[in-house]
């Protein structure tokens, strides 16, 4: 009989039941039979697949973490084949595959002891840190002896002043340290030294060994590990918003820096108030634009800079306050497009914010919209993920970024919903807004806000593209074709040159609008990150292949519907009209608005209308008010139930029963505007 080495209790071996998930193993045997599942091992990297990561855990001996395991995506896990991980062993099978799980400890020191998994028996390592027969109670089977106490003295800026360092689990021996405060964009500079950082708290994560407080002050965000013991939270006076203060020692660990904490107070009063102000006064400077030069000289952008530079600020506001962004947009070329281009943009800032690899999926989501509407629905969602990441991790409310979408009086719900908990809100959107809602965000983005002229203004990814510039220069090499993909025909000159000189001609850009048109319609509801990039930014094979795919599908729905397309005279306007539920294959490809454009396009008609079961569309080259076309047909048919969804770009809703009234009526209100 034998003492645990974690909490001293009797026990046939080195490690009680409850404490083997804090112990790592080592593996000394060749067969997978001989590993016990439910500890963690020691292992290497071998090598990658689609689904996961080989790791050999001893001679011969080799498991699978697949990526259903992992804690974040595949393709942000910053190992290298050879790297030493370590990973839970949880189930071997009859055929020997090994089945493993994730470790949220990836360094031996994380651990509070280590064990040899031999064949003939468990053992304590040969060396010169282990203890021998039977460790003291809670000492650790590897620990390194304990340090004096020692003074050492940082050289960054700050005042100068002697704290006394002590575990947060209370088991070290205490050291006065004299420090001064270090700024967390400098720690790459005290690896392996003492420091003291002040900052506010922006996550707080409880693991299986530490509790994780993610720090943020003015020059960056760094996560401290403190250890109280195995699962259990330490500092729990210490809450996401606090101003704190930390001492620890900073490690570098698979490339990203960590504070080990060895002592932590949440500051109050004047000490609270300093860095409360340093912060605020850093951010607000950060905040600003770097710079206010636009992709081209468009005068119609330029006359809304100061709407593109509020926004940009409560952009780069919120990454660096370590908020995070939701971007919303319609799932269309031109949202699509859009979205992209802020993403584009913010990622970059948000990896130079925060150290852990999967930071870019924590605080960036990009999340379509069926529609130009943020009805309810779209904002129950919201923030029914909003309060639950609030409660189980402590995050700060995002800022929501409305793209080619919100901008109408139907989203007013949803914007008050998140009003309701202190949401901020920047609206990005080409299309007419109704004038109301301009006031009702952080920023308004509309060139119509500048001149109202009945003429069609820009796509939203022209503004999209001109904000993302603002947000960070230094995207500005990326984007400069992305503002011609979204004209539906040629873009004007001045964006197709900027396509050029970027390596993009008329036909590849036409290649792209019409790969993205095709990849939005299909699973409109799932961000695509990683597909939309490649797009964009990436592989010009998979845009021509997606193409050629649109160009077949478009092709045959037009020689379908053509010959039932129902032509008109109006007051000397021609007219096409096309039954969409009889004469189209629905829920396919392509959509209403892509059919009619094409059929308008090549019959040449003045406008072309579709009729769904309850609903009317319209492609026209000309501009046409839907709001007025709504009030006309509403007063021409009283009892049909009709009302304009989307502004004045939108759309006609109305009552099946009451349909073809409501048709003639909409064709003549449209003839006046033609």
């Amino acid at each position: 009989m034998g003492s645990c080495i974690i909490c001293g209790a009797d026990v046939d071996g080195w490690v009680c039941s409850s404490h083997e998930e804090d112990v790592c193993f080592e593996f000394t045997g060749s067969s997978p039979d001989q590993l016990s599942p439910g500890r963690y091992y020691r292992g290497t990297v071998d090598g990658f697949a689609d689904f996961g990561v080989f790791i050999d855990i001893g001679d011969h001996v080799t498991g699978l973490l697949h990526t259903s395991e992992l804690n974040q995506r595949l393709e942000s896990l910053d190992w290298e084949p050879g790297d030493t991980v370590y990973v839970q062993v949880k189930n071997v099978r009859e055929n020997g595959n090994i089945d493993l799980g994730w470790s949220i400890r990836q360094h031996e020191s994380e651990f509070r002891g280590k064990i040899i998994d031999d064949p003939e028996g468990d053992r304590l390592p040969d060396d010169e840190e282990a203890t021998t027969a039977e460790p003291e109670p809670g000492s650790g089977a590897s620990a390194a002896p304990a340090p004096e106490p020692a003074t050492v003295a940082t050289t960054t800026r700050g005042e100068e002043s002697t704290a006394t360092a002590e575990p947060s689990g209370g088991g070290g021996v205490a050291a006065e340290t004299q420090l001064q405060r270090a700024e967390i964009g400098a720690l790459s500079e005290h690896v392996g030294a003492p420091v003291r950082i002040e900052g506010e708290v922006t996550d707080v994560r409880q693991t299986s060994g530490p509790t994780i407080f993610e720090l943020h002050d003015e020059t960056g965000t760094v996560e401290c590990a403190a250890f109280e013991s195995a699962g259990v939270r330490a500092y729990p006076e210490a809450e996401v918003g606090d101003i704190v203060r930390i001492d620890g020692e900073v490690e570098e660990r698979r490339g990203e820096l960590q504070v080990e904490t060895t002592n932590l107070e949440v500051l109050e009063g004047d000490d609270r108030t300093a860095v409360v102000d340093r912060i605020q006064a850093a951010i607000a400077e950060r905040a600003d634009p770097p710079s206010t030069e636009l992709l081209a000289l468009d005068d119609t952008v330029a006359a809304i800079e100061g709407s593109l530079v509020a926004a940009a600020t409560a952009i780069r506001r919120a990454v660096f306050e370590s908020r995070p962004i939701v971007i919303r947009h319609n799932a269309t070329v031109d949202g699509y497009v859009a979205g992209a281009a802020l993403e584009r943009a913010i990622l970059p800032l948000v990896r130079g914010e925060h150290e852990e690899a999967d930071a870019e999926y924590h605080y960036v989501d990009r999340r379509p919209l069926d529609g130009r509407i943020y009805g309810m629905n779209d904002a129950m969602r919201d923030t029914t993920e909003m309060l639950d990441a609030r409660e189980r991790h402590d995050e700060k409310v995002p800022l929501f970024v409305l793209v080619n979408a919100g901008s109408t009086e139907e989203s007013r719900d949803g914007f008050e919903l998140l009003e309701t908990y202190g949401a901020e809100r920047v609206v990005v959107d080409g299309d007419y807004p109704d004038a109301a809602m301009t006031d009702s965000c952080t920023a308004f983005i509309s060139p119509h806000l500048a001149d109202d002229a009945d003429v069609r203004g820009p796509p939203t990814s022209v503004l999209a593209a001109n904000l993302a510039v603002l947000v960070n220069p230094d995207a500005s090499g990326d984007l400069s074709h992305l503002p011609a993909v979204s004209y539906e025909r040629s873009p004007p000159g001045l964006y197709a040159n900027l396509a050029a000189d970027a390596g993009y001609d008329a036909e590849a850009v036409e290649t792209l609008r019409e790969a993205i048109a095709l990849k939005a319609f299909y699973q409109s509801y799932g961000d695509k990150r990683e597909l939309i990039t490649d797009l964009l930014f990436g592989d010009r094979g998979l845009a021509e292949h997606a193409s050629e795919q649109f160009k077949e599908r478009v092709a045959e729905e037009v020689r379908t519907a053509e010959p039932h397309l129902d032509t008109r005279d109006v007051d000397g306007r021609s007219f096409g009209v096309l039954d969409l539920d009889a004469f189209t294959h629905q829920y396919d490809f392509p959509p209403a608005t892509i059919l009619l454009g094409e059929l308008a396009e090549g019959t040449g008609l003045d406008a072309v209308v579709g009729l769904a079961e309850d609903a009317l569309y319209v492609w026209s080259p000309a501009v046409i008010d839907m709001r007025t076309v709504g009030e006309q047909t509403a007063e021409a048919v009283p009892d049909g139930g009709v009302e304009t969804v989307g502004g004045r770009d939108g759309h006609l809703r109305f009552l099946v029963g009451r349909r073809e009234a409501v048709m003639s009526a909409a064709v003549d209100a449209i003839a006046e505007q033609l």
